[in-house]
């Protein structure tokens, strides 16, 4: 046997033996034989360089120092899940489900409190690992990931395909470092989950190695393996992934809720962390025909278990007016330690909330955190309450424009719907300049308030007209910082179009809204002159949004709006493909499936786009026309059921 055989022998007993170990839980080598190979194939590497392996367990150690993460973009969108915390919730989500599968099944899953990543193999390689990110883009995590032990640089079998699921720190290695970190002089983290987080963003990948994280895979995204939620995670087992064994079949909310009950009691006896239960419909034809909302997949939902309580007492209530003249109330309350955190101000949401609640000042209440994020009161101590209390008095007025405040009978909040209120276009402005919208660094919300304050900008297009005469004259402005901040303003001219019309703050749009609106009409004047059927006509776009979007751009104001910026010379165009109205695919819903020879999928996707069509990732009613590579699965049938124009590859390479 030559050096080059036997390197490829060790190399694959190694991964064999890796296998057996993490995935399985099933080991046929003793650690001291694992340790003998070990050491042969760390010989053999070291003498002959030249014949080390992608896949060889050595490269897993052999840290590096990395200068930052590059960006990534996820060649289709990777949904989060919406929550639910209540079985209440839980079961109208459920009939929603039924309305369109009349006899669904499910798969029930433990929710892993983790950091969200995607492996992307190709040839049954690990050629990129990376963060979710807002589900566009994320960043290029590769070298941290091939770290962590239980994640295979070569699967079972060459395929290509990307999976989800989720990096975590097991407690018994989140106990350790914090051990260590508390010798060390250094802060504890706070739970496994920040942990997790911290450590994928290591430069120093022997850090990453150190740390012991783990993962759990359980979501093929893109072109599906198989035909079910179940079947493809056994094909994960197969392909030398880690899933996760704990799940249960479910016909039924009370078959969920079981599943739930004993979760929750199980929660602390686990060697991980969860934070919930996922919910997803087992058959993928039928989540194919569920679908999409903006945000959310319509054939999951992620039920988050009851969040820490804690006790404290309400000093006073404040209210706020936002950007569309919603007025909040917001608890301001004595400091007290929930969910690991300090916490001293608590929303109360609407007036509506507090009759429910009746909360009153001075009244002992029990909050949480709401998805472990905002915290809010769950309910009133009454027998705590002073006797002397007496019911919160609700404004009447505005408390910043004094204009009198409205209650409309099918909304929930009150309203201020002065159109010259300063409150509301301070918010306004503040939303504008914010990242997910025209992203200008520099221009922050006490900046934004600044400028309004001494009347030098009054809408969005007075950004534009800022002179640095203008920032001198202001505290906290120097030459250097006034230069930066009219940079940052000049480059904001040329955002892709859908940083502008979420920054717009229409209601209802949000920055997933906007992109494919942007995707799809290419242009703004086409946005704003585009009819709700039009709208309506695009995946994922709803009445609602549709007829906010019509009402918006019918609107003098906007209109003027609109003029004023494109004379200060902003973009109007979506920079992020090719898109052409005059396109032989324009206004065309296109899904793509199967395996493409000559193109990857997202050059696919981008030539698609570049004649006018919309590609979306589910075959429905809507489709106009299906691309199908090789061994197209469900969603070609279900196309051919539907009477769906279909395409080969060399159809789209004709044209």
């Amino acid at each position: 046997m030559n050096v080059q055989e036997e390197i490829k022998n060790l190399v694959e007993t190694l991964n064999k033996w890796a296998y057996e170990y993490y995935t399985l839980d099933k080991p046929s080598a003793l650690d001291s034989e694992y340790d003998q190979a070990y050491a042969q194939l760390l010989k053999l590497e070291s003498e002959n360089p030249d014949l080390i392996r992608e896949d060889s367990p050595t490269q897993r150690t052999g840290d590096v120092i990395l200068s930052g993460f590059e960006k990534f973009q996820h060649p289709f969108n990777l949904y989060s899940l919406a929550d639910v915390f209540s079985r209440e919730e839980l079961t109208a989500w459920e009939e929603r489900v039924r309305k369109v599968i009349p006899s669904p099944e499910y798969i029930c899953e433990l929710k892993i409190d983790g950091l969200s990543l995607s492996l992307y193999y190709e040839n049954g390689q690990l050629l990129t690992a990376a963060t979710r990110g807002d589900g566009s883009i994320g960043e290029n995590i590769t070298e941290n990931v091939k770290r962590i032990a239980d994640v295979p640089q070569t699967l079972q079998e060459a395929v290509n395909i990307v999976v989800r699921g989720e990096a975590y720190l097991p407690k018994k290695a989140f106990a350790k470092l914090n051990a260590e970190r508390e010798l060390e002089g250094l802060p504890a983290f706070a739970n496994p989950r920040n942990a997790a987080a911290g450590t994928l963003r290591q430069l120093d990948t022997s850090v990453v190695r150190k740390r012991g994280l783990a993962t759990f895979l359980y979501q093929a995204a893109g072109e599906a393996p198989r035909a079910s939620q179940e079947e493809v995670l056994e094909y994960f087992d197969e392909l030398g992934l880690v899933v996760n064994k704990e799940r249960k079949f479910a016909q039924n909310i009370d078959e969920i809720w079981d599943f739930i009950e004993k979760a929750t009691e199980r929660r602390d006896q686990l060697p991980y962390d969860i934070d919930g239960v996922v919910i997803k419909v087992n058959n993928l034809t039928q989540q194919d025909e569920l679908g999409f909302t903006v945000k959310y997949p319509r054939w999951a939902i992620a039920y988050k278990f009851p969040p820490d309580l804690a006790e404290t007492e309400i000093l006073s209530v404040e209210w706020t007016v936002g950007r569309t003249g919603v007025v909040t109330p917001t608890a301001n309350m004595k400091p007290v330690s929930l969910a690991q955190t300090t916490v001293s101000r608590a929303t109360l949401h609407n007036v509506d909330y507090i009759s429910e609640k009746d909360v009153r000042i001075a009244d002992k209440v029990i909050i949480y955190k709401a998805g472990d994020i905002i915290p809010a009161v769950q309910r009133v101590v009454i027998e705590k309450r002073p006797v002397d209390s007496q019911p919160l008095v609700i404004p009447s007025h505005c408390p910043e424009c004094n204009s009198e405040l409205i209650h409309f009978e099918d909304e929930v909040a009150l309203r201020c719907v002065n159109p010259l209120c300063p409150a509301q276009l301070r918010e306004r402005l503040i939303h504008f300049t914010s990242r997910d919208a025209m992203n200008i660094v520099g221009l922050g919300e006490k900046v934004v308030t600044q400028f309004f304050e001494k009347n030098l900008i009054t809408d969005e297009a007075d950004i534009y007209h800022l002179q640095k005469a203008n920032l001198l004259e202001l505290d906290n402005f120097g030459e250097k910082s006034a230069d930066k901040l009219l940079v940052a303003i000049d480059k904001s001219r040329g955002n892709s179009v859908e940083k502008l019309l979420f920054g717009l703050g229409i209601r209802h749009v949000g920055s997933k809204g906007a992109k494919i609106l942007a995707q799809h009409f290419g242009n703004l004047n086409r946005i704003a002159e585009a009819e709700v059927e039009e709208i309506l006509a695009i995946p994922t776009i709803g009445e609602i949004l549709a007829k906010a979007i019509k009402s918006y751009f019918a609107q003098t104001g906007s209109q003027k709006l609109i003029a004023e910026l494109t004379e200060a010379g902003l973009n109007l165009d979506y920079l992020g493909g090719d898109v052409r109205s005059d396109g032989v695919l324009a206004g065309k819903t296109v899904v793509l499936t199967g395996k493409l020879s000559s193109l990857t999928r997202n050059e696919a996707k981008e030539k698609l786009e570049s004649l006018g069509a919309t590609v979306t990732g589910s075959v429905s009613k809507k489709t106009d026309l299906l691309v199908a590579g090789e061994d197209a699965g469900s969603k070609l049938t279900k196309a051919q059921e539907l009477g769906i124009e279909i395409w080969s590859e060399s159809d789209l390479e004709a044209i």
